[in-house]
């Protein structure tokens, strides 16, 4: 699967200091509202209009994949990176967010950074993920309910042999071996009854306890300078 991301020169220190005055601060709040479901690191990054982590009925790229699959913000936030000035502040809010928990970072945007974009795994689950994709970035105080949506690049088995995380101690991405999967990013229609073992003896997760209603996170972006 190819990445679907869209794809300076220094102009002496006065304009340095003057793209630094243009620069803006902004405090961004990610706050789990989900029953039982638990944030993975969670990947916060300013960005100008051309960018998007995805388009809905469109492929996860790779490094999104991994990170609804896996929980690791590593491989996209390097893929952001290397995006030029399309893209500013890339963070990544380092544990777990429990549900009813919140965390902050702070993020730099500027005059060409001006979108802001969020996303985190939900574990356990096979390939679900939260985002705030493409966001524009407030004037002032703006509070997003945002869903969990499924990156399509693995069957939802619900089995816990193929889920990372405390709860089931699976692997996560698996290439080549995701035959069942939907093949597009879509809204995450929660977890079903699939029995309780799979053929092998491995744990099916049970929706009575694990599945959740959307949206699953609240953020919200207030700027500070």
């Amino acid at each position: 699967m190819k990445s679907t991301l869209l794809g300076v020169a220094l102009l002496g220190l006065s304009a340095a200091a003057s793209a630094s005055d243009r620069a803006a601060m902004y405090e961004v709040t990610i706050t789990n509202i989900s029953k039982a479901q638990t944030f993975t690191p969670q990947l916060v990054v300013t960005h100008s209009g051309r960018i998007h982590l995805f388009r809905l009925a469109g492929p996860a790229s790779d490094e999104l994949s991994v990170l609804a699959e896996d929980g690791a913000t590593g491989p996209l936030a390097d893929l952001l990176r290397n995006q030029g000035d399309a893209v500013g502040d890339v963070q990544t809010i380092p544990g777990l967010l429990g549900p009813g928990a919140s965390a902050t970072v702070t993020v730099e945007a500027g005059r060409t950074h001006d979108f802001l974009s969020v996303a985190g795994m939900l574990i356990p689950t096979n390939d679900t993920f939260f985002a705030l994709n493409r966001q524009r970035l407030p004037s002032g105080t703006a509070t997003f309910l945002v869903p969990a949506y499924d990156a399509g690049s693995e069957r939802n088995d619900q089995n816990c042999a193929n889920i990372p995380g405390p709860t089931c101690g699976g692997v996560g991405s698996s290439p080549g071996t995701n035959a069942g999967d939907e093949g597009f990013v879509h809204i995450g229609n929660g977890f079903h009854e699939l029995g309780k073992m799979d053929v092998n003896g491995s744990r099916i997760l049970d929706p009575l306890t694990y599945d959740w209603r959307n949206p699953v996170a609240m953020i919200t972006v207030r700027r500070i300078r």
